[in-house]
Formats: C-alpha cells, structure tokens, sequence
C-alpha cells in the first residue's frame, strides 16, 4: 500500500472519495473514518491536508505515529493496526495511514460502527451490523439457531407437504421423515430449529412474518383489508388470493378448447413481486410487509433495503450478482418450485408487464425497505363504464398490406364494422376497457387509413355515433380472406 509522491498528488488531485480521505491534522474522527473503511473496501486518511485540498503539513514527533497507533488500536473493536507512511510533497511532510478492508466485520469505533459511503462516514443500522457479521462468516440471519423456539413451535404436518412437494419436483419417491428432511436442509442442527425452519413452517401465527393487505378506494380510505401472520410458504397463495379478489379479470374466447384469463395485470409477474418480497423481507425489522391495492396501481413494501453497492438501476439493467438475504429461506423456496432462478426474478417480471402491454413497474428503496409499485394500463375506464363479460378475438394469420398493416386485432375490428357498432360494442368484443388506449393502439389507425369511418363525421361525440368499414376496408377483408384461403 506504500505510495510514491506523485501518486499521492494524483489521489490529491481526484478529491476524497470512497477510499481516501483528508484530514489536517490527527484526531478522533480519523479512527471512525478508518474503521469505516475497514468496514467498506479500504481506504487511506492522508494528514496534513485540509479538505480543499491545500497541502498543509504536520509535524511528527519521535513517540508520535506510535501515540497514534496505540489511539487506533485501544478505540477500535477488532483491533486495526494501520499502515503508516510519511511522504514529503511540495516540501511539506504528509502521512498517511492506511488499512485494508478487514476479514472479520464490523470494525467498532467506540462501540459504534460505520461504514463508507461515497466521500463520508455513515453510522452501520443493526441490520446492517447483523449483515456484515454473519458474511464474515459465510451465512446469512435466517441460518441461525432460533433460541425462542423449539421444534414443538414447527408444524409436521406443513412439512410433510414440503417433502410431497419435493417428490413430485424431482420425480422421487424416496420418503424421508420430517425431522431428517429438516437436518438435510440444515433447518434442524447443535439440537435446535434455525430462523428459517421457525418462519417457513410455523405450526400458529406469529407476528415476525405479518404482512398487512388492503384494498383503497382512497389513499386514506380501505375497502377491505386483511392481516396475514402465517408460514412463509402458505403467504405466497394468502397474498395472492387477496389480490386476485380485488382486482379485475376479463374472459377472452379464442376459438381454444378452453377461455382465456386476462387480469388488470399479469399474474404472473405480481406473484413473482410477491415471493420476491417474501423472500428478500428483512426479519429482523420490526416493520411489517405491506400490500395496498388501489384502483390505478398495485404495492408492495417489504422492510430491509438492497445489500451494498446494488441499486435499481443495475437492477433493472441486470448488471449484477444476485445477492440473497436469507440464503435458507430462498433454497426452500428453490426446492419447493416457487423459485426458478437466483437473479432472473426482476426480468421475468419486467418482460410479464411488457408482453401484458403494462408500464413495468417502480421500483425504489424507502422508509428502510423497498416497495414495487405495479400501474394497470395508463387511463384505464371504470370497471362499471363498461360491463364485464365474455369477449371474442380473430383467429385469423396477421397479414401485411402494402400501404397498411392489419394484424388479428385490427382484421377483428374490420369485421365487427361490418354493421354500424357503438364504440362500447366494439370495446366490448375486442376485450379493452381503456377508451383511450383502445383508440391509441387500434381504432385511431383504422380511421387514419380509411379502413373504417364515423356514421357521425361532424359530430365526434354525438351519442348516435357508430363506425362502420369503408368500402376500402372490405376490400382489405377480402384480400386477407382470399390468401389465407390459397
């Protein structure tokens, strides 16, 4: 870690930053800083210069870089023992002290610790402390032997359904009896249930896994609400019932044996927010999991923040390592089928939204956790303006014109202008509660290139109003028509 002078002017040069730092002369605040560091990734405190900057020097005595080590190590839990270099620039003395990250975390600074962020020092959160602690040693909290519960606290029965679970996934019909399951998992070891074993198959209620639901009609006033404090595993399908209740479903026939489901969002997508929120919770906050449904959007907020140097942008850009909070939590959810991947989670939830034609959703770190906000199409009408009830949609191959494109939905609309049809009507058959993206995404173009016109050209809003094909539309009809014919 020695450096020569001009490596020292070009970190001067660069400013204080994640690993360095400047300071005029030696005081209290260089052992927190260098604690931090040695919390983070290492870092140098150059003395002597000011925090603009400005070289200033200090003066050393014979006793007196060991006065400092000796403050170092007595102020320091894990005791540091930094590296320490006098360098001589612009004909002023400079030193630096300097330590590496430190194998074993958290460094304490007089019972306090921090980490560096950016160019200052930030005071650890308990979590985090938790955190840093139990990475040194390769686990993670949910590992760790519960001391207020025993196995009696478990239900048997909640893992017998695991083991079916696992039977039927990997095609085996070897048996193996709860408490063996469990000491194969390590949820069972030194005698006792680890955290993970407690909260994934907690035999009663208990409040470390509550989550709250409720469905808004305002952002002050519930319609409905419910609070869930079961095992983790039975939440996924708690939560998920709770929404399915709340929000709209449509029938789409297509021709197929079996009607297709079409809901405000894509289920899929919204369960995948929900085992992520499950999954990556923070329990040992005491704040709970939320869920609040409203008539434009969906949330869900769970306690515990993203672990260190991930953000939202590289999580949704994809640029990272999947780091797992409750490492034992996630392999259960792993093996049970509820997981198919570490770190392909966000994606499939980012592609459901775009192949349901949905903004993706928000996401974003707050009040100490993270909450995922799902939007249901932009300017969406009332379920009551338009009644719920079976739909029907073309069949037929997307065929390219050469002036116009007319793909099924647009072929669908050609043939439902067959008799004069209210713009409801048309809605209706073609499965779209959104006026204004059913005007944006198909009848606007239909219009635009002459395929259908208004009975009412005058008066756009007139309640006589119908669109009717033109006679360039049917034309079109019968082209498609004929080639899928031949």
């Amino acid at each position: 870690m020695t450096l020569k002078p001009r490596q020292a002017l070009a970190l001067l040069r660069k400013g204080e930053s994640e690993t360095v730092e400047f300071k005029e002369g030696f005081d209290r605040q260089v052992i927190e800083t260098l604690a931090a560091f040695a919390n983070s990734k290492g870092g140098r405190v150059m003395l002597g210069v000011s925090d603009s900057r400005e070289i200033k020097g200090i003066e050393e005595g014979k006793e007196t870089v060991q006065n400092w080590i000796n403050q170092i190590k007595q102020n320091t839990g894990n005791a540091l023992f930094p590296d320490a270099e006098s360098l001589k620039l612009k004909g002023r003395s400079v030193f630096i002290l300097s330590v590496p990250e430190h194998p074993i975390k958290p460094v304490a600074c007089r019972g306090r610790y921090f980490k560096r962020v950016k160019n200052s020092n930030h005071q650890m959160t308990l979590t985090e402390v938790v955190d840093a602690h139990l990475k040194t040693f390769n686990t993670s909290w949910d590992y760790t032997i519960d001391d207020a519960h025993t196995v009696e606290d478990i239900s048997i029965d909640k893992v017998l359904a695991f083991a079916e679970s696992l039977r039927t996934s990997h095609d085996s019909l070897t048996f193996e009896d709860p408490l063996t399951l469990l000491r194969k998992f390590e949820l069972l070891r030194e005698g006792g249930i680890t955290r993970a074993a407690f909260l994934l198959f907690a035999a009663g209620e208990t409040s470390f896994t509550t989550i709250e639901l409720g469905r808004f009609q305002t952002p002050t006033m519930i319609k409905d609400g419910a609070r869930l404090k079961t095992d983790l595993i039975s939440e996924v399908e708690g939560v998920m019932a709770f929404i399915k209740k709340h929000i709209n479903k449509a029938y789409v026939i297509t021709g197929a044996p079996r009607r297709e489901e079409r809901w405000d969002y894509p289920i899929e997508a919204l369960r995948e927010i929900v085992i992520n929120a499950i999954v990556h919770r923070d329990y040992a906050s005491s704040s709970d999991s939320v869920v609040k449904i409203f008539d434009d959007r969906l949330e869900v907020f769970n306690p515990g923040l993203l672990p260190p140097g991930l953000t939202v942008e590289k999580l949704l850009s994809g640029a990272y390592v999947s780091t797992v909070r409750n490492r034992k939590i996630a392999d259960i959810f792993k093996e049970a089928g509820l997981i198919e991947k570490y770190g392909t989670g966000i994606r499939r939830i980012l592609d459901g939204f775009r192949d349901h034609g949905l903004p993706i959703p928000k996401f974003e770190e707050i009040s100490g956790g993270f909450r995922v906000t799902a939007y249901r199409q932009p300017e969406m009408g009332d379920r009551d303006q338009i009644p719920e009830r079976p739909t029907t949609q073309a069949t037929t191959q997307a065929t390219t014109q050469a002036t116009t494109q007319v793909d099924d939905k647009m072929l669908h609309l050609l043939k439902a202008c067959a008799e004069p049809s209210t713009l409801a009507d048309l809605m209706i058959s073609m499965g779209y509660r959104s006026r204004k993206h059913f005007r944006t995404a198909i009848l606007g173009r239909a219009l635009k290139n002459g395929l259908i016109e208004q009975t009412e050209p005058d008066k756009p809003r007139s309640p006589l109003q119908r669109y009717r094909i033109t006679e360039k539309g049917k034309e079109v009809v019968k082209s498609i028509l004929e080639k899928n014919q031949g």
